[in-house]
């Protein structure tokens, strides 16, 4: 589900510097740019779902107030990637100056790792040129795929996923404003599936408001389709003991009854696997097996074959 589509993740956007959660210490640093209206070109690299574009919004509306919608331009490079994007559409914003302001209007580009190397190219030049009109926030995923050239005139700021303590602050405040019903193990849970990732966190609870406001975690494994670790340890703790045959139908029950991909499973397994009673060695050498069946499906090999292989791997490890 995209930014769009999901209402709960514009209406709970940060405002202020002080609602974006988990990035302390980028916050500060990026407040005492805007403080001092001396904005710099700036990178936001890290995992989805951590507050980057957030950030970028929050800056355009405490630098330009009620006209940042005028001097703010956000495109996300994944849709429009190519060097026509960045000749016209880009350049023609960032050669005009600011309306009511005299502070360089700011351009996001989202998904900038996406931009081809032509286009990079294309917007190096732009930057250069339009620097006394324009500043530019380039967000994504993986900075190395951003070239030399953009990187040396940006100031590069790496976000982490979100600490349990602040995925609890926003799951409080969620579950306040919407009258949602939550206990500290679903809290527990709903951690454990988000990932550190507030767009997933926030997809899964107003999924979960819109069928119960008592939000339980079968409800959250009914809603995403996440296998109960307890059933995935079961099949292990089976495999291990050399009951392949009944590891094998108890895996299958579980991807039918949660509509499971194998891709799905295979992440669920490997976290299963340190968690089992068994010497080190013998994980290793599990988790290395469940990284060779993950590459296989990634290539198109077939899922039930290739799983059917994991387990039968894991009752041959001694």
């Amino acid at each position: 589900m995209d930014n769009g589509s999901n209402l709960w993740i514009e209406k709970y956007r940060p405002l202020d510097f002080k609602d974006v959660k988990g990035q302390d210490s980028i916050v500060q640093r990026v407040e005492a740019m805007v403080k001092s209206k001396n904005l710099q070109h700036m990178i936001f690299s890290g995992y989805p779902g951590t507050g980057k574009s957030s950030l970028a919004l929050v800056v355009a509306k405490q630098l330009f107030g009620e006209n940042w919608r005028d001097n703010f331009l956000e495109l996300n490079s994944s849709d429009a990637r190519g060097i026509d994007t960045i000749r016209n559409d880009v350049k023609d914003f960032a050669k005009t100056i600011s309306i009511g302001s005299d502070i360089p209007r700011i351009i996001f580009l989202d998904e900038a790792d996406a931009l081809t190397r032509d286009a990079q190219n294309a917007l190096r030049r732009t930057m250069e040129t339009y620097s006394k009109t324009a500043r530019f926030i380039l967000s994504c995923n993986y900075s190395s795929q951003i070239i030399d050239a953009i990187s040396s005139r940006c100031v590069v700021f790496r976000f982490k996923k979100l600490d349990k303590k602040d995925m609890v602050k926003i799951i409080e405040k969620i579950s306040k404003e919407e009258s949602l019903k939550v206990n500290d193990k679903v809290i527990d849970l709903l951690y454990e599936v988000s990932e550190g990732d507030v767009r997933r966190l926030e997809n899964v609870l107003q999924s979960c408001a819109t069928i119960n406001k008592t939000i339980t975690e079968d409800l959250i494994h009914q809603v995403i389709s996440f296998a109960e670790p307890k059933e995935i340890k079961n099949v292990l703790e089976l495999s291990i003991l050399g009951k392949f045959v009944d590891a094998r139908k108890k895996l299958l029950d579980i991807m039918m009854k949660y509509g499971l991909s194998g891709s799905d499973i295979i992440k669920q397994i490997q976290k299963e696997v340190l968690n089992l009673n068994i010497d080190e060695n013998r994980k290793l050498k599990m988790v290395e097996k469940c990284g060779e069946v993950e590459f296989r499906l990634v290539e198109g090999s077939d899922e039930f074959i290739q799983l059917e292989a994991l387990l039968a791997s894991f009752a041959l490890i001694k």
